[in-house]
């Protein structure tokens, strides 16, 4: 069993207790015992499994990351950041650094722009934070892979995280709520993002929406 959680449900009630043992009176073997009230626990296992996995989804600017660091910091044991940009401009070096200072100390980065599956393994206790899911997209079309194989990955991400022995928070952009793409490329980017975030959301334990910085919980 990988490392994780083990939770037990008690439950506590009143049960009439008899206590005694067998004597011998007159030749015959008769038991002797004492009726009480006591308080009685009942328990056992109701959970073996991993930490929880939560989807956080928003548009551009939208107060998601802000939010999911929020939840990431709420949460005991260590904090790991997965940073999936990759700084091939300017602009996303400066977003880079800012994101960097947003976070302030106490955290571990790991870069990985692809590989996400393989970051979450191994990893124990505490809390791991993926910002972002849609620049892993992009990573993967840029590396040429394909539609079915983008999906498969996905979905081995996010079973991954199920499994993983701490906390998994993922961070995504919603794409799908503007105007259609006037390219091929981007028409396939923002329908690989969408799926992204489908199989993200099925597979959580918990979701949240955020628009203009209000959080919304879904699931």
């Amino acid at each position: 069993m990988r490392a994780g959680r083990l939770v037990f449900r008690v439950v506590f009630r009143q049960e009439r207790v008899c206590s005694g043992g067998f004597i011998v009176r007159a030749g015959r073997l008769v038991f002797r015992g004492v009726f009480r009230q006591e308080r009685v626990c009942f328990w056992g296992v109701i959970k073996v499994g991993a930490g929880r996995f939560v989807f956080v989804i928003g548009g551009a600017r939208s107060g998601k990351s802000a939010f999911a660091l929020k939840l990431a910091e709420a949460r005991p044991g260590p904090r790991r950041y997965i940073a999936t940009a990759l700084a091939l401009d300017s602009e996303m070096a400066v977003r880079i650094e800012r994101h960097k200072g947003e976070r302030g100390d106490g955290w571990e980065t790991m870069e990985e722009p692809r590989e996400l599956a393989s970051a979450l393994s191994g990893l124990d206790g505490g809390v791991v934070l993926i910002d972002c899911l849609t620049l892993w997209v992009t990573n993967l079309m840029g590396a040429g892979l394909d539609d079915a194989a983008i999906e498969a990955e996905a979905r081995t991400l996010f079973k991954a995280a199920l499994q993983c022995g701490c906390d998994v928070i993922a961070v995504s952009n919603e794409v799908g709520l503007g105007i259609v793409p006037d390219n091929p490329l981007a028409r396939r980017f923002r329908d690989l993002a969408g799926t992204v975030n489908r199989f993200a959301a099925e597979a959580a334990t918990e979701v949240f929406f955020l628009a203009a910085g209000m959080p919304m919980k879904m699931k």
